[in-house]
């Protein structure tokens, strides 16, 4: 592990090269057990501070590490550090972007700052940790350079995207990225805040993570990575989730599923909540108080395929007109917050009491010698849990995954979106069916936007006016480091070139009156997949909005029919036309306005008739004269 012959396997940065020479040791881990125990110090303790000497302040401790009997337990002494700061990216290069340049915001030029911190690696004991950004089977070679006693902050990386022993790299071994955790400089530069800056170039992304939260660097700033290589290449890592649902019929249809936080994708992977009769509370009329329930004997096996990443290199593609897909990650880094009891999430409870192998937990509760408990969260200043418990789980461990090495062809597009309760007296923009099927062209308008929407539990002022706000391009835009518009760009192509997949919007939380939570989605899931994820257009009628394309006339599940005042809002008493049309200007006018800021001369001459129409308010049918639905 400490051998340094290793040192000569890779090809590095000058600059780096040069400080990992000079450092205290160089540590490169052969197994995914020795990187595990440098977890708990050089006395493998059972409770290891992680602590840094700060130049007037002394000895500051940033986390504890925790070993239970289940794996390590992480716990950060701020509550700041329990979550990712959404505004902590920089950007230290001259290439285009449309994010805050490092030099703007703090007045010098990171080349400073980068000969700073490759000084600091000279007096640290340091990890050279070989990985592959995008997983195990597509991924790149990538590296990352982090200080030993934030061996737990490795640890995460290696879990969420596959350990690789320095055995299993060759001499020449050339990074395509690399990160860099330097945690001292958040208070030594930064007033502690979080701040990860990315520096690009054509053959290299490197991220310097100023700080030891795993979400901005290991998580989100791995897909920063993708996305920039994606760039320069010519594809797309989506933020979705995707399963294959298995029908009781043994028929299997892909669905993935995209939006903004909030918008659904890990309901994707869950099954159907039922109520203790055994039925299926589809929704409640908010002013009778009535409920609506569906019977189904028999739900759709889910075989999960992808949590939050997903990448759709253009290597993977093929001629069907399908987007074929495969997991970006090698494992899940899942948020507990809505396990708060015993038997809450069955399945993530079982694994993490009893894994196959350790796994990396944070923000909850851990002592010494004992089992971790997921619903167990880290009790915060405030006296309340932490809402950021999280644990990784290997995707291996995951019920009925299907295999990392298994690309799969989409045969439904998903776009969720919150939507607030919408009535006559109070008109909102909560006026989407249950399932509303669009032509590629709109579907690309709902990526452009992404919007957060009502109650966002992400967002802290997202019931600030309509509850409308945007969270950028694809929903990963706070993850991007270049241009809004070339992503646009990508995100137009890879539609137009996969005609065959099945494009539909799916609303949560509320339909008109209706509180319906996310049975929308696993409802329109179910009727879907009993089709093969197709649906024929003689029950398919013009949405009166035009922005979400198509209705259906009626949904049928299971031998019972589904009310029509579920699929056409416009249909309910308590909203009618007149409450449908207002609700629809809201949304409207904010797509309007979302969408105008693409119109550059960067943007492919497809969108841009694209948009236009959306700014006309043209019909529907000027829509499908541009993307076509493949239907019957």
């Amino acid at each position: 592990m400490f051998i340094d012959s290793f040192f000569n396997r890779f090809t590095l940065p000058e600059d780096l090269k040069a400080a990992v020479s000079k450092a205290k040791w160089r540590c490169y881990p052969e197994t995914k057990d020795q990187l595990l125990e440098l977890c708990y110090g050089p006395t493998h303790s059972s409770r290891y501070d992680v602590t840094y000497t700060i130049p007037g302040r002394g000895v500051f401790k940033e986390a504890e590490v925790v070993r239970c009997k289940n794996g390590p337990v992480v716990n950060f002494m701020e509550d700041y550090m329990r979550r990712r700061d959404p505004d902590c990216m920089r950007i230290g290069d001259e290439l285009p972007t449309d994010k805050p340049r490092f030099k703007d915001v703090y007045g010098y030029d990171f080349s400073k700052l980068r000969a700073e911190t490759m000084q600091w690696f000279e007096g640290q004991g340091i990890i050279l940790l070989p990985f592959h950004a995008g997983g195990r089977y597509y991924g790149y070679d990538a590296l990352m350079v982090c200080p030993t006693n934030a061996a737990f902050f490795a640890l995460s990386l290696a879990n969420m995207q596959g350990f690789v022993s320095i055995h299993d790299i060759d001499a020449g071994f050339t990074p395509r990225a690399i990160i860099y955790v330097a945690p001292p400089f958040r208070l030594t530069h930064f007033d502690g805040k979080q701040v990860v800056v990315h520096q690009r170039s054509e053959s290299l992304h490197e991220v310097f993570a100023y700080n030891l939260y795993p979400g901005p660097s290991a998580k989100k700033g791995v897909f920063s990575m993708l996305l920039d290589i994606g760039e320069h290449e010519g594809w797309v890592t989506n933020h979705a989730s995707a399963a294959m649902l298995e029908t009781p019929y043994e028929n299997e249809v892909v669905f993935m599923h995209e939006g903004a936080s909030g918008g659904g994708k890990s309901e994707m992977l869950e099954e159907v909540h039922k109520s203790e009769n055994g039925q299926v509370l589809l929704g409640t009329h908010l002013v009778s108080g009535e409920d609506y329930y569906l019977t189904l004997n028999e739900t759709c096996k889910i075989h999960p395929i992808a949590d939050d990443m997903v990448m759709a290199h253009k290597d993977l593609q093929n001629d069907s007109g399908h987007l074929v897909i495969a997991d970006a990650e090698d494992g899940w880094f899942l948020r507990m917050d809505g396990d708060q009891y015993y038997g809450n999430v069955p399945m993530y409870e079982r694994i993490s009491i009893h894994p196959s192998e350790p796994l990396e937990f944070f923000n909850m509760d851990g002592t010494p010698g004992a089992t971790c408990l997921i619903w167990e969260h880290v009790i915060e200043s405030t006296g309340k849990p932490c809402s950021n418990p999280r644990v990784i789980i290997p995707r291996e461990m995951i019920d009925n995954i299907v295999p990392g090495d298994q690309p799969q062809e989409v045969n439904v597009r998903s776009f969720g979106v919150r939507m607030p309760p919408s009535t006559v007296m109070e008109p909102n923009y909560g006026v989407m069916g249950m399932v509303q099927f669009v032509p590629a062209s709109i579907a690309w308008l709902w990526r452009l936007v992404s919007p957060r929407g009502f109650k966002n539990p992400s967002i802290a002022d997202s019931n600030a006016g309509s509850g409308l706000k945007a969270e950028g391009v694809g929903s990963y835009w706070p993850f991007c480091t270049g241009k809004k518009v070339t992503q646009a760009n990508l995100l137009l192509r890879q539609m137009l070139d996969t005609p065959n997949t099945l494009n539909i919007l799916i609303p949560n939380q509320h339909i008109g009156a209706y509180r319906i939570g996310f049975m929308g989605e696993w409802i329109t899931r179910e009727y879907l997949a009993r089709r093969n994820g197709m649906v024929r257009m003689k029950h398919l009628v013009p949405a009166r909005c035009p922005l979400f394309g198509y209705s259906l006339d009626e949904m049928k599940i299971d031998g019972q029919y589904v009310r029509r005042t579920f699929l056409r809002p416009e249909y309910q008493s308590k909203l009618g036309f007149e409450g449908y049309d207002a609700g629809a200007k809201i949304l409207t006018d904010f797509m309007k306005e979302q969408v105008s800021q693409f119109l550059t001369d960067e943007l492919d001459p497809i969108g841009r008739q694209i948009i236009e129409l959306c700014l006309n308010d043209a019909p529907l049918e000027e829509y499908l004269k541009i993307t076509p639905l493949n239907l019957k």
